[in-house]
């Protein structure tokens, strides 16, 4: 059974949880204060995406649209350190570009280009590293950090050097099976192609990657015809091949209907490099004035009996070489965020204000509730860090409750949260 090619998909990647950190004593026999010894929590695992020569498409992300990678292990006694979780490594194919909901994280081109799409939360520090002089004892190891959890959205768009552009049934996915070793699937219906077909061809010794596009129609980049998941990608292409059928009714008209979607979509396409090619000519008459109707530079080729292919392929490696040295490098590009914010404040239903946060909720873990020293420290903690201003700012109100780390307090503000 064939596998369908999918170019899109939505996937949800969670990155490893920090391992919580030791609150071991040291204990052994004639030490009874052997002090604490407890180690730190590993890292948990990142999820990345790495660009594979083996994988050509996004129907492997799509049957797995849940991603996960491993937690970090707890610190234990004697000062040991929790492993770290191993990162989570999906292969993804050559001009992948992943989204979130705060916009693009990553455009991956080239084989083994790779990005950090979920970060692996902080292992917790065990009591060991947080002992000092003011607490020599500490009561409570840190807990390890959550890691991200993103809902992403990924694209495939197609890289290839050269480009067959063209309306439905221009022949573009014949000109493909002539050019290369790739069996597209050929059919006299609109719309054969809705997936795009790769190939490789070569002039002398040198090769070059040739990619047929679905057929766009008029509208296309207003989304008629699936034109915004065809024209995509287009914009890798460095060179085009504008096919236009001589058999049909018009042809002068379906090449301004062609590049006029191109424009519409991209105003730096139409100024690529390319070249006009009129399609079937051996279903026409007079070749030669037909394809002259289309401008200067055009010329008719017919797959079917062969004319003009070799024309073809010696104008296709010229300007695949011409574009390739006239193009920018391609490049990766990834999008480099601030860290996560030190706090965030919610509220569902009514219910009780909740904050979270690694540094917030660390300070409540080691915060023993019964001792009004200590929970005077941290509401002043709390208030540096700009807790109780952000609850007032989002309509907290005086006798609300306010979670942390499992515990409730009441909020009570007072003139400085203002």
């Amino acid at each position: 059974m064939a596998v369908a090619f999918v170019d899109e998909c939505s996937v949800q990647v969670t990155a490893g949880r920090g391992g919580d950190g030791s609150s071991s004593l040291h204990s052994e026999p004639f030490k009874p204060r052997g002090g604490p010894d407890g180690g730190n929590g590993g890292a948990g695992g990142a999820v990345i995406f790495e660009v594979s020569g083996g994988v050509h498409d996004l129907s492997w992300l799509a049957d797995h649209p849940h991603q996960e990678a491993a937690a970090g292990r707890p610190g234990r006694s004697s000062r040991r350190d929790g492993a770290a979780g191993n990162d989570l490594v999906v292969a993804v194919p050559d001009g992948t570009v992943v989204f979130d909901e705060q916009g693009l994280i990553a455009d991956l081109v080239g084989d083994g280009a790779r990005a950090v799409i979920a970060r692996g939360g902080r292992g917790g520090r065990g009591v060991s590293a947080l002992a000092g002089p003011k607490n020599r004892v500490p009561r409570v190891a840190e807990s390890g950090e959550e890691g991200e959890v993103k809902r992403i959205r990924v694209e495939l768009r197609t890289v290839a050097d050269v480009g067959l552009v063209g309306l439905p049934n221009a022949g573009k996915s014949t000109l493909l099976s002539r050019l290369t070793a790739a069996t597209p699937k050929i059919a006299d219906y609109p719309f054969t192609t809705l997936t795009p077909n790769l190939g490789v061809a070569s002039v002398a010794d040198e090769r070059f990657v040739v990619a047929d596009v679905p057929g766009l129609i008029e509208g296309a980049h207003e989304g008629r015809g699936l034109g915004h998941r065809f024209l995509r990608h287009i914009v890798r292409c460095r060179a085009l091949v504008l096919a236009v059928d001589l058999s049909d009714a018009d042809p002068p008209s379906d090449l301004e209907v062609l590049l006029s979607e191109l424009g519409s979509f991209d105003p730096e396409l139409p100024g690529r490099p390319s070249v006009i090619v009129g399609t079937k000519a051996d279903l026409v008459d007079d070749p030669g004035a037909a394809v002259e109707a289309l401008g200067p530079g055009a010329f008719a080729v017919s797959a079917l009996s062969g004319e003009g292919m070799e024309t073809l392929r010696s104008r296709l490696g010229r300007l695949a070489a011409e574009a390739a040295l006239g193009a920018p490098e391609r490049t990766s590009h990834v999008v480099l965020r601030p860290g996560r914010p030190r706090f965030t404040v919610s509220r569902r239903d009514g219910g009780p204000w909740r904050v979270r946060g690694s540094g917030v909720e660390r300070w409540v873990q080691e915060t023993d509730p019964d001792d009004e020293g200590q929970v005077e420290v941290l509401q002043r903690r709390l208030r540096r860090e700009g807790v109780f201003r952000r609850l007032l700012a989002l309509g907290a109100r005086s006798g609300d409750d306010v979670e942390i780390s499992g515990q409730v307090f009441v909020y009570v503000p007072d003139e400085d949260d203002g």
